[in-house]
């Protein structure tokens, strides 16, 4: 080739440097600029969730400090008091900092203060509420620290102030809660939409830089490959049409031969017939799969695979564009069982007029197509595993409900249902021509009214209270108790022996306050009984709560799974839960003597 031609070479090569290097720069550029944005935009929702769980908890800090400040007025013994008085104490100062910090941020609680307008405007409408009642707590905690043996009635004024404030403090701090929560979502969802947009852009930038840079390169690759081939052939006939232009040939050959070299050592390179015969292999790619260029009549394919299916594939590509060319990557195997992946290009070309060959240029990404199978099977099971703890959960949730929607129209039928039914033969009944049965079957009717309107409280309160969620399982079973006592009328008492005074998780308490529950209406409904006794007993293992009652019993292998009224499916739901929590449930009962029902739930 001639000085104009390397020059042009040159000068070709170095505008695809240039225009590689702008391509490359475009794009690292988009991905930097698009991670600045996300993080920063990450950043700034770090808190988000801090402080939606700060103003969360203050909810329960004001019900804990308005519960604590009426135990104060209750409590009569000095150490009692004392010692009640600081946890109060701890309460409020825990409630005042906390209030402070989701207005003016709190770098120790991760709090940032930069609240919106709006947040800002409804902390302005807390705030009095707020003083009120840190006001109030503040003179009672000063009176009892002052003399402890102070008397309720000192601070009286103080509790009614408390009283007064707390459901308004509760109710507001709930919306503040709530747009906390709005905002955060309006965040992730501008998040969101920024990086579909950055998104668009790099996959603009992509399908530009592959329009106008890299198709145009392998244009140009392609056609300065065929110039070469060109040159190679016109040397050889000026080589036969002159001794003159020997000179010309033998420099020619030998800038072909350096450039050969030059891809033998750099590039995998390779030469191969249209059925896919090795005519030529360049070094680096004979030593990657332990070619020896002695090898004659080698098929391509099994130079490049140990396998059968891999080299069918591989062949299957060679026949089909060895007149159109082919680009993409291939699976290969070394003799050494070492898989290996390639991007290769297959470029035919013809060195002579009779004679056609394939030209292979290929780059060895074994490393990275490792990280791409990586991060799809990564990707794959992320998003599958997602999917089961959804449907777990959904199962569980639908299942839950539908079993409580179940129990309540069974105690709206079996109770209210009936008596409603009965009230309405009563008064078709009545016989206004006759004075004194009509005045009796009204007394009866009273009667059956008071019933029925205990009956529908009963039904209301079966319903899950707050105490179940805000304090725990004893807190509430203590509340079921006191509540069906005064509605029913029957002796109905709590002990619990051991003190026991643990939280349990959300799944446990529901379900255990249900089992219970059911094992009371039971009682109540079923048994005749008097008194009936709730006892709780712990150890590091195992809670356990007994129903006791005096009611006439029954036989317990009489009671099957069917919905006879007749309590069957009440013991069907409370065995189902029971094995919700992993737990055991006994049940013991003889005509006459009454009905004990046992639960045993694990606590590690």
């Amino acid at each position: 080739m001639t000085k104009s031609g390397n020059s042009l070479d040159q000068r070709t090569f170095d505008k695809l440097s240039r225009l590689y290097i702008i391509a490359l720069s475009t794009v690292a550029l988009s991905v930097i600029i698009s991670q600045i944005l996300i993080r920063k935009h990450l950043n700034a929702q770090q808190s988000d969730s801090t402080v939606i769980n700060v103003a969360g908890r203050q909810r329960m800090l004001s019900q804990k400090l308005t519960k604590e400040a009426f135990l104060l007025s209750i409590v009569s013994n000095q150490e009692k008091r004392v010692k009640l008085k600081n946890e109060f104490k701890q309460t409020l100062q825990l409630w005042e900092s906390s209030h402070y910090a989701l207005q003016k941020g709190n770098d120790s609680l991760g709090l940032p203060g930069n609240n919106s307008a709006v947040i800002v405007s409804m902390f302005k409408d807390i705030n009095p509420s707020f003083n009120a009642i840190r006001k109030a707590s503040s003179l009672i905690t000063k009176s009892i620290e002052n003399n402890p043996l102070t008397s309720n009635s000192e601070f009286e004024d103080e509790l009614k102030i408390i009283q007064e404030n707390e459901q308004v403090f509760l109710l507001q701090m709930d919306q503040i809660v709530n747009q906390f929560d709005l905002e955060a979502e309006e965040k992730v969802a501008w998040l969101r939409n920024l990086e579909m947009v950055l998104m668009a852009i790099t996959l603009l930038l992509l399908l530009a830089e592959l329009l106008f840079i890299f198709w145009p390169a392998a244009k140009t690759v392609k056609n300065n490959l065929s110039e070469l081939l060109e040159a190679e052939k016109k040397a050889k006939k000026m080589a036969f049409d002159a001794d003159v232009l020997s000179q010309a040939k033998e420099k020619s050959v030998k800038e072909l031969r350096a450039l050969s070299r030059a891809m033998d050592e750099t590039l995998l390179f390779a030469r191969i017939s249209p059925d896919g015969i090795v005519t030529h292999m360049g070094n680096k790619f004979s030593r990657l799969f332990k070619f020896s260029k002695f090898n004659t009549n080698v098929l391509f394919s099994e130079v490049l695979s140990i396998h059968e299916n891999e080299q069918v594939i591989i062949d299957d590509i060679v026949s089909k564009h060895k007149k159109t060319g082919w680009q993409g990557e291939v699976k290969a195997t070394t003799k050494e069982n070492i898989e290996v992946w390639l991007e290769m290009s297959i470029i035919p070309f013809s060195p002579t007029d009779d004679k056609s060959e394939l030209l292979i240029i290929a780059s060895e990404i074994t490393s990275k197509k490792a990280g791409q199978i990586e991060i799809e099977r990564l990707t794959k099971a992320s998003f599958e595993e997602k999917m089961s703890q959804q449907k777990t959960i959904s199962s569980k949730i639908i299942e839950n409900q539908e079993k409580e929607q179940n129990r309540i129209a069974k105690d709206v039928h079996d109770g209210i249902g009936q008596m409603l039914t009965g009230l309405k033969y009563n008064l078709e009944s009545i016989d206004i021509s006759d004075i004194d049965k009509t005045a009796i079957k009204i007394e009866h009717l009273k009667e059956l009214t008071s019933k029925i309107i205990k009956g529908v409280r009963t039904a209301t309160f079966n319903l899950t209270p707050p105490e179940l969620a805000d304090y725990g399982i004893v807190p509430a079973i203590t509340k079921l108790t006191q509540e069906l006592s005064k509605l029913t009328g029957k002796h109905i008492v709590l002990y619990n022996k051991t003190d026991f005074a643990e939280r349990l998780d959300s799944l446990s308490e529901i379900n255990i306050y249900r089992i219970v529950q059911e094992a009371i209406n039971n009682a109540i409904k079923y048994a005749d009984s008097t008194h009936i006794a709730v006892s709780l007993s712990h150890s590091k293992e195992i809670l356990s709560i007994v129903v006791d009652d005096d009611g006439k019993g029954f036989n317990p292998d009489k009671v099957k799974n069917i919905k006879n009224g007749e309590g069957g499916m009440g013991m069907t739901f409370m065995k189902e839960r029971i094995k919700y929590i992993n737990g055991r449930l006994f049940l013991n009962s003889e005509i006459g003597k009454g009905t004990r029902v046992t639960l045993n739930i694990p606590l590690v």
